[in-house]
C-alpha cells in the first residue's frame, strides 16, 4: 500500500512539473509572436505575463507542498493523500477524476479607465434650485388616515364667501371632450368602427350648427385614421373649425401615453409622430397637455411638453390623499419643476384636477350626487344612469333657476380650491358624443343654464363653453400675465405622483409588471426601431449621390413608418401597462411584431449597402436578401429563435452593428451548426472564441447547434465585418471550450461530448469568476456573495425568489391593483438541477427551480459586461392561481432611512423612501431601466431590460416583481383577470461599485444620478450589438468594406445619440426628405464611482455638428423643439454646441 501511494504521488508530481514546463514554454512562444505592436496590445500582453508570473509563483508553492506530501506518503501516512488532493484540486470518484474547483484559463483583461476632468462633476455636486413643494417631503407629512370628508368623501367640507367674486366674477369654462382609448375593451379598429368615427363625424356637424359650441380631442392615432376617410371638402370644414377655435387638439401625441412603464425615447417618438402628422395635415401646434387617464404622473412628461413648446398641462390620476393635501393649501395648480433643475428653466404650468375621476359626476364640484344630475347623457331612458339614483332632468323654464343655482354652488366650491377666479369644468367621459342625441342634450341643456347664469349680474358669474386653451388663456388674463408667459403667484413643485391610489389601500402598483412578456417585446421593438432609423437615415443620404443605385429608400421608409406607429400605439396607457382585454393585447402584439420584423429587414438591407465597396453597383432584390435577420418569432407570444449559421469550410460573413455613439469591445454570441470554428476580425486576424453547447433540456445538448462567443470590437455608430468558418478539430489554437459541471443530475458518471468535458458531482458550494470579480454560489445554485478582486472585499449578495398571494377580500389583485395577502413567502427550490459552465470568455450558472430557469453570467470582457453580473430568467407561472413571483436581492448595503432610488422612464432617478405607515403595495414603484441602493462606501444597482415593479422593503434589499397571474377582475373596468401569461424572458445586470477614496460628498437631495459605468451598462443592455448574418442561400457576396462608422470620432461619454430620424415629405408619401431629426441627450452622472470598460472621453457636453458625421456629412442644421414643432435658429456647424446635463437637444439636419 505504501508503495502504491508513493507511486501515485510521484506520478502526480510528474504531471504537475510537465504542466508547468508546457505553461512556461507557451508563455515564451506567445511573447515571441509579437514584434510590432501598439500600446494597447502591449498592455494586454503585459497583463497576461503578470498573470502567468502569478500562476508560476502559486505553482512553485504547490510543488513544495507536493514534495513534502510525497515523502509523507512514502512513510505510509494516509492523511497525506488528503493534503495531496487539496494541493492538486482533485477529487477521485471511482475511475473518473473530477476537479473540485474548476478554474479555466481566464485572461487578465485590461479595461480602459475614463478620466473625468476637473469641474465636470459640478452638476451632481451642486444642489438644484429650490421649490415650494417637494413631493418626497409631502409623503412624509401626510398621515394617510383617510377620514370621511362628507360629500367629497376623500376630501373635506368646502365653504366659501359669495363676496369673493364681487369685483371679478367667477369665470366658468366648460370643456366638452371625449376620451377615446386606442384599444382597451375593444381593439383599436373595433373602437374606431363602432364609436370614434361617429364621434368625429358628429363633431363637425354639431359644432357648425352653433358657433358657441366647443370641443376638444387628443388621440392622433384615431384622428389620422378618420382623416384617411374624409374627402377634401370635409377636411376643409375641419380646418375651419380648428382655425376658429371651436375645435382644439390637445397634447397631439399619437396616444395619451403611459407615464410609468414607457421608456423616454418611446414617449418622445410617439409625440413626434403625432406632431409631425398635425404639421403635415392641419398645420396645428398644440398648446396644452391633457393627461386625464394615465395611472400616475411622471415629471419626465412635464419636461418633454415644456421642451416641445407646449405652455400648459393637466393631470388627473393622483393619490387621493395628495390631492386633498394640495387642495387644502390651494396648490392644485403649480409650476412643475424637475428635481435636477438648477435654474428654473424647466418650470411647466400644471393644473391638477381635484376629485376622484374625470367623469361628469366628479368634475363639476365636490358632490358627485349633484354633478351626476348635470350629465345629460344620463337622462331617463338611456343606457347610462346615475348610481346615486337621482337622474338628471331636462332644463326648462320652470326649473332653470333652481338647477342653475345648485350647479353654481358646485362651481364656486370647486373654484375655492384654486388661487384664481377661473374654474375649469370638463364635460365628457370615455367614448362620449358618439350619438347625435348626446350632443343636443348636453349642449342644449347647458346653454339654458349658462344663459340664465350670465343674465344674473348679482350672481357674479360668466359661464361658457370652451377648450383647455380657453381656460389657460382666461387664467393668464385674470392674473395679468401675457399670453403664453408662465403665470406668477403659483408654487414650484418637484417630484412625481407615484404610486397612485384611487381609494382606500387600492394602490395601482400591479400594472408596473402586468403582462411582462409584452413589456419586454416593447423594449426589444423600441431598440430595433432606433437601430433601423439611424442606419436608414445614413444609407438614404449616401444613396442620393449614386444615381445608378437601386437602394430601396421609399420601400424601407414605409416599413419604418409602420414600425413607428405600431410602437407609438403601444405606448397608450392601456397597452404597455398590460391592462387591456386578452384579444386586444394580441392585436397590439401582432402589430408590434410586424413592425419589428420590418425594422430587422431595414437593418439588414441598410447595413449591406453601407458596407458595399462600390455602391454604384449595389442592386437590391427584395426576393434575395444577402443578409438574414438575427432572430425570428414564429408568433406574437413566442420567445425568439436565434438564427443558426450553417457553417462551411468557406467563410460566412457576419456584420455586427453598434448603434451607440461610443466604440464597443464586448462579447458577442453566435449560434452555429459546428463546434470547431475560426472567427476572423475585420483585419483578418483570428480571434479567441469559446464554443458552448446548446442545451435541449437539463442534460441533453444539440448535435447541430452550438453557441460561439468572442470579443468583438465595433466602431461607434458603425458596422464591422467578421467572418466565421468550420475548421477541423484541433487546428485553431484560439478556440476554447468550457468545462461543464452538473449538480443533482440523474447520473453521477462524468462524460465527454467531443471537446466538452461534463462532470457530474454531488451538491456543494462553488464559484465562477473573471479577472475583476468572483461570484460565490450556495449549494442551491443561488448567488451568495461577490468578491471584488482588486480589494479582496467580500460583499454579501444573495438572490432569492419569492411569491405573493392576493388578499382574501371582496376586491383582490388584478391587472391594475396589487393587493397582497401579506409579506412574500420564499419559494422552496429543494435540490435543483444546476449546470455550471466555466470558460475563458464567459462562465454561466444555470439553475432550474419551480417556475424559473435562472442563469447567472460572468463575462471576461473589456466592455461593460465584464464589470457586472448578468442575470437571465425565464419565468413560467401558467400553472398557478393568484400568484405573483418576484426576485429579491439581499445585500449588506446599509441604505439609511429606507432610502432607495428608482428611475422614471429611463430618463432620471427619483429617491424613494420605505413608508412603513403605508401598506406594502404602496411602496412599490415602476422600474423602467434601473434601481439602486447605496451607503457611504458602496452602491448596488440593478439594471433591467424591461419595465417592472420593484421596491426596497428592508435595509440592503432590492426586489423586482417578475410576473403576475390573477384569476379575477379588480373592478377597474377591465372585467377580467390576468390569465394569459407566457413563458417570458428577463435580462438584468447587477453592478457593485465602490466609492472612490477622493469622492466628494453629494448634497442631500430628492434625486440621484447613475454612475457613468451604470449608465453605459444600462445602454448596452437596452441596445445590444446587432448581429446580421449572411443569408444561408447566398454563397458569394459583393465586395464589402471591413468596417463602417458614421462618426468622425466617438461622441463624449456623457452624450447619447438618441435618434437620427428621417422625416417624411408629406403624409402618405414615402419619399424620404433630405432632412432628418437628430436628437442628442446629455446624461448627468455621479462621479463618486470609477468609470471603465468603454473608450471615450468627457467633454462637458460639447461637440460640433460639422465634425460629428463623416459619411454622410451634416451640411445644414436648425435648432428645433423636442417634437420638431418650433424651429429656433440655424446652427453654425463649426461652432461648438454645448448641451447642459440632463437636457435633450433636437436639430433638423440636412444630410449630404
Amino acid at each position: 500500500m505504501k508503495k502504491y501511494m508513493a507511486l501515485m504521488g510521484a506520478a502526480m508530481f510528474g504531471v504537475v512539473c510537465f504542466s508547468l514546463y508546457l505553461m512556461m514554454e507557451s508563455a515564451s512562444m506567445n511573447q515571441s509572436r509579437y514584434t510590432d505592436l501598439g500600446k494597447d496590445e502591449v498592455d494586454v500582453i503585459d497583463s497576461k505575463i503578470h498573470q502567468i508570473e502569478a500562476d508560476l509563483q502559486k505553482n512553485h508553492k504547490s510543488i513544495d507542498v507536493i514534495k513534502e506530501v510525497v515523502g509523507q506518503l512514502a512513510q505510509g501516512d494516509s492523511r497525506a493523500l488528503e493534503k495531496l488532493k487539496n494541493a492538486l484540486d482533485i477529487e477521485v470518484h471511482g475511475d473518473a477524476p473530477v476537479p473540485s474547483r474548476i478554474k479555466p484559463n481566464i485572461t487578465a483583461i485590461s479595461r480602459n479607465v475614463v478620466r473625468v476632468p476637473e469641474g465636470m462633476c459640478s452638476f451632481a455636486e451642486t444642489p438644484p434650485a429650490g421649490t415650494d413643494v417637494q413631493m418626497l417631503n409631502v409623503f412624509d407629512h401626510i398621515p394617510f388616515d383617510n377620514p370621511n370628508g362628507g360629500v367629497w368623501k376623500q376630501g373635506f367640507p368646502i365653504s366659501y364667501d359669495v363676496s369673493t367674486w364681487q369685483d371679478k366674477p367667477l369665470k366658468v369654462i366648460l370643456v366638452p371632450h371625449s376620451h377615446c382609448d386606442p384599444g382597451w375593451i375593444k381593439t383599436f379598429e373595433a373602437y374606431y368602427r363602432d364609436q370614434v368615427r361617429h364621434i368625429l363625424n358628429n363633431m363637425v356637424t354639431k359644432l357648425e350648427a352653433d358657433s358657441s359650441r366647443k370641443f376638444m380631442y387628443a388621440e392622433i392615432s384615431f384622428f389620422s385614421r378618420w382623416w384617411q376617410e374624409l374627402d377634401e371638402s370635409m377636411k376643409g370644414r375641419v380646418r375651419r373649425l380648428v382655425k376658429s377655435g371651436q375645435f382644439e387638439i390637445v397634447t397631439g401625441g399619437w396616444v395619451m401615453n403611459d407615464e410609468a412603464v414607457s421608456h423616454y425615447s418611446a414617449m418622445i417618438d410617439q409625440m413626434i409622430e403625432g406632431h409631425q402628422w398635425l404639421e403635415h395635415e392641419l398645420g396645428v401646434k398644440p398648446k396644452s397637455g391633457w393627461a386625464i387617464d394615465p395611472f400616475g404622473h411622471s415629471p419626465t412628461m412635464a419636461y418633454f411638453l415644456k421642451r416641445m413648446g407646449l405652455k400648459n398641462m393637466l393631470i388627473q390620476r393622483v393619490h387621493y390623499s395628495v390631492k386633498k393635501y394640495l387642495a387644502q393649501t390651494k396648490n392644485l395648480e403649480f409650476l412643475w419643476r424637475q428635481n435636477w433643475d438648477h435654474d428654473g428653466s424647466t418650470d411647466m404650468f400644471c393644473h391638477m384636477m381635484p376629485f376622484y375621476s374625470y367623469d361628469v359626476p366628479h368634475t363639476c364640484g365636490p358632490d358627485p350626487k349633484i354633478c351626476c344630475q348635470y350629465d345629460f347623457k344620463r337622462l331617463p331612458g338611456g343606457r347610462v344612469t346615475c348610481p346615486w339614483r337621482v337622474p338628471p332632468v331636462p332644463i326648462t323654464n320652470n326649473n332653470v333657476a333652481q338647477k342653475a343655482e345648485i350647479l353654481l354652488d358646485q362651481y364656486r366650491k370647486k373654484a375655492s380650491l384654486y388661487r384664481n377666479n377661473v374654474v375649469l369644468v370638463i364635460l365628457g367621459d370615455d367614448f362620449r358624443y358618439d350619438k347625435p342625441e348626446e350632443w343636443e342634450n348636453q349642449f342644449g341643456n347647458y346653454k339654458k343654464l349658462f344663459d340664465y347664469m350670465n343674465a344674473k349680474p348679482d350672481w357674479h358669474v360668466q359661464a361658457q363653453f370652451g377648450t383647455l386653451s380657453d381656460y389657460f388663456d382666461a387664467l393668464r388674463e385674470r392674473a395679468g400675465t401675457e399670453a403664453d408667459d408662465t403665470p406668477t403667484g403659483y408654487p414650484r413643485l418637484a417630484g412625481d405622483f407615484f404610486t397612485y391610489a384611487d381609494r382606500d389601500d387600492h394602490y395601482w402598483s400591479g400594472y408596473f409588471t402586468s403582462r411582462p412578456f409584452y413589456k419586454h417585446l416593447d423594449r426589444v421593438a423600441e431598440s430595433n426601431l432606433r437601430k433601423a432609423e439611424v442606419l436608414y437615415s445614413l444609407a438614404t443620404a449616401l444613396s442620393r449621390k449614386q444615381a445608378s443605385s437601386t437602394f430601396p429608400a421609399s420601400a424601407m421608409l414605409e416599413k419604418i413608418i409602420v414600425a413607428r406607429r405600431s410602437l407609438a400605439l403601444f405606448q397608450h396607457h392601456d397597452a404597455i401597462t398590460g391592462t387591456g382585454k386578452d384579444h386586444v393585447v394580441i392585436d397590439y402584439a401582432n402589430m408590434i411584431l410586424n413592425g419589428m420584423q420590418n425594422c430587422k429587414t431595414v437593418i439588414s438591407v441598410c447595413a449591406h449597402y453601407l458596407l458595399a465597396k462600390d455602391k454604384s453597383q449595389y442592386a437590391h432584390d427584395p426576393s434575395t436578401l444577402y443578409f438574414d435577420v438575427d432572430e425570428q418569432r414564429v408568433a406574437q407570444d413566442s420567445l425568439p429563435q436565434k438564427t443558426v449559421i450553417k457553417l462551411l469550410p468557406e467563410p460566412r460573413t457576419v456584420i455586427l452593428y453598434n448603434s451607440l455613439s461610443q466604440e464597443r469591445s464586448d462579447i458577442v454570441r453566435l449560434y452555429v451548426s459546428e463546434p470547431f470554428v475560426e472567427v476572423k476580425d475585420p483585419l483578418g486576424n483570428v480571434v479567441q472564441t469559446q464554443t458552448d453547447l446548446f442545451w435541449m433540456n437539463n442534460e441533453e445538448s444539440s448535435s447541430d447547434i452550438y453557441k460561439v462567443s468572442f470579443v468583438a470590437q465595433v466602431p461607434a455608430l458603425g458596422l464591422s465585418k467578421y467572418t466565421i468558418r468550420k475548421v477541423q478539430e484541433g487546428t485553431n489554437p484560439s478556440a476554447t471550450f468550457p468545462v461543464i459541471v452538473m449538480y443533482n443530475a440523474q447520473s453521477t458518471t462524468s462524460i465527454t461530448r467531443g471537446p466538452f468535458k461534463i462532470f457530474r458531482k454531488i451538491t456543494e458550494e462553488f464559484s465562477i469568476e473573471n479577472s475583476d470579480m468572483k461570484v460565490q454560489f450556495s449549494n442551491g445554485g443561488m448567488i451568495k456573495s461577490i468578491t471584488t478582486v482588486k480589494d479582496g472585499q467580500v460583499n454579501q449578495v444573495q438572490v432569492q425568489f419569492v411569491k405573493y398571494g392576493t388578499i382574501n377580500a371582496k376586491e383582490k389583485s388584478g391587472a391594475y391593483l396589487f393587493l397582497p395577502n401579506g409579506p412574500a413567502q420564499n419559494i422552496d427550490v429543494g435540490n435543483p438541477f444546476i449546470r455550471v459552465v466555466q470558460g475563458a470568455l464567459m462562465s454561466e450558472v444555470h439553475v432550474f427551480i419551480p417556475h424559473v430557469e435562472h442563469t447567472v453570467r460572468v463575462c471576461n470582457s473589456p466592455g461593460t459586461s465584464g464589470s457586472s453580473v448578468g442575470i437571465h430568467n425565464i419565468v413560467d407561472i401558467r400553472g398557478e392561481s393568484n400568484y405573483e413571483i418576484a426576485m429579491r436581492l439581499m445585500t449588506d448595503i446599509q441604505n439609511s432611512d429606507g432610502q432607495f432610488f428608482t428611475d422614471l422612464n429611463g430618463f432620471q432617478m427619483q429617491k424613494r423612501k420605505m413608508q412603513r405607515k403605508l401598506p406594502l403595495q404602496a411602496n412599490f414603484y415602476p422600474i423602467s431601466t434601473m434601481a439602486y441602493i447605496q451607503d457611504g462606501q458602496s452602491r448596488f444597482s440593478v439594471m433591467t431590460a424591461q419595465s417592472l415593479g420593484g421596491s426596497s422593503l428592508k435595509t440592503g434589499w432590492l426586489e423586482v416583481v417578475l410576473d403576475r397571474r390573477l384569476m379575477q377582475d379588480d373592478n377597474r373596468g377591465l372585467m377580467q383577470g390576468v390569465k394569459d401569461n407566457k413563458r417570458t424572458d428577463y435580462q438584468f445586470r447587477i453592478l457593485l461599485e465602490r466609492k472612490l477614496s477622493d469622492a466628494k460628498p453629494l448634497p442631500t437631495q430628492p434625486m440621484g444620478y447613475p454612475s457613468l459605468l451604470g449608465q453605459m451598462s444600462s445602454l448596452d443592455l437596452l441596445h445590444p450589438m446587432h448581429i446580421i448574418p449572411q443569408s444561408q442561400h447566398v454563397t458569394t457576396l459583393t465586395p464589402l468594406e471591413p468596417q463602417y462608422s458614421a462618426l468622425t470620432a466617438d461622441l463624449p461619454c456623457e452624450l447619447h445619440f438618441l435618434n437620427l430620424r428621417t422625416l417624411q415629405i408629406a403624409e402618405g408619401d414615402f419619399t424620404p426628405s433630405q432632412t432628418a431629426a437628430l436628437l442628442v441627450h446629455r446624461f448627468a452622472f455621479d462621479c463618486s464611482y470609477p468609470a471603465y470598460g468603454f473608450k471615450c472621453s468627457i467633454s462637458g457636453g460639447q461637440f460640433t455638428l460639422e465634425g460629428m458625421l463623416k459619411s454622410p456629412r451634416i451640411t445644414k442644421a436648425t435648432s428645433t423643439s423636442l417634437s420638431l414643432m418650433y424651429d429656433s435658429h440655424n446652427v453654425d456647424l463649426t461652432t461648438a454646441v454645448q448641451i447642459h446635463p440632463m437636457e435633450i437637444n433636437a436639430y433638423k439636419v440636412h444630410l449630404s
